[in-house]
């Protein structure tokens, strides 16, 4: 079984400047590089993953260099300029021509004040262009209106495919339900919604891994989206505040555990490979 990390990011602090919120400390005042990952893949058994982006600057340019020289990455998800369609149709061509392993594209809507950002006329004009180019939307929202937001476009561009990052952001550390269990079924109900079973930073910040914990969100998200619609991650390095990369893996497998042996394998690697075109 091919196992895929299907998001993790790497960043260095002399090229770009990094802000953090302050619960998460200083543990990310240090580069995340591929030589900091690749043991921890190597002791997972995990063969390829997929690069995400962190800023909303040139750092796509340097995830695609990167590839060409760390086996492990089969893609990377960047950023383009979604609210100026021409502007983002021109970086689409041009990070093309770096290399073949641009599979998609996320905005930070996490950070955006408007929680309807993603509906503006500019921004799906631009993520039709997604479409066209075969490229996935990784979308990252954080509250319930983000949350609204994703499904609308979902409704407008059946076309589009979209990734649901970190389980739609699950309330774990408040062991809460509602809304987020209703806007999930209704996620599920899309066909062009995929979901990833990680975990994100203003979770992470909050509560330490627990498996037993996950398990509920987890199953949820199983049973309605199935196997073929979700993909394990890590969100590797942001995890390390509440769990080691070899924890957090074992909690992901772990929580697999009622699965048959194909099914697990779509999870752990066959969906992200199908949905990015790795």
């Amino acid at each position: 079984m091919s196992m895929i990390d299907s998001h993790h990011h790497f960043w260095w602090h002399k090229r770009h400047p990094y802000t953090w919120p302050a619960a998460a400390g200083d543990r990310f005042a240090r580069d995340y590089t591929p030589d900091d990952l690749r043991p921890e893949l190597q002791r997972c058994g995990i063969e390829g993953t997929v690069l995400i982006q962190v800023l909303q600057q040139a750092e796509t340019e340097e995830f695609l260099d990167v590839c060409r020289d760390v086996d492990f990455v089969r893609g990377v998800v960047g950023w383009l300029p979604l609210a100026d369609p021409d502007a983002a149709a021109e970086a689409i061509e041009r990070l093309r021509a770096r290399g073949g392993k641009l599979v998609g594209v996320r905005h930070l809507i996490s950070n955006e004040p408007d929680p309807k950002w993603l509906l503006q006329d500019r921004v799906l004009e631009s993520l039709k262009l997604l479409t066209q180019s075969k490229l996935v939307f990784d979308a990252i929202p954080i509250n319930a209106e983000q949350f609204e937001s994703v499904l609308a476009v979902a409704q407008r561009l059946p076309e589009l495919s979209i990734v649901m990052n970190h389980l739609g952001r699950p309330p774990i550390p408040d062991r809460g339900w509602e809304p987020w269990a209703t806007l999930v079924a209704r996620a599920a109900e899309h066909r062009n919604i995929t979901m990833k079973l990680s975990i994100g930073l203003d979770v992470i910040m909050r509560w330490r891994w627990n498996t037993d914990e996950v398990r509920r969100y987890s199953d949820h998200v199983l049973d309605l989206f199935g196997p073929h619609r979700t993909m394990a991650a890590s969100n590797w390095p942001v995890i390390l505040l509440g769990a080691s990369y070899e924890q957090c893996w074992s909690g992901i497998t772990a929580l697999l555990s009622n699965l048959s042996a194909n099914e697990q394998r779509e999870v752990l690697g066959a969906t992200a490979t199908r949905i990015y075109g790795l």
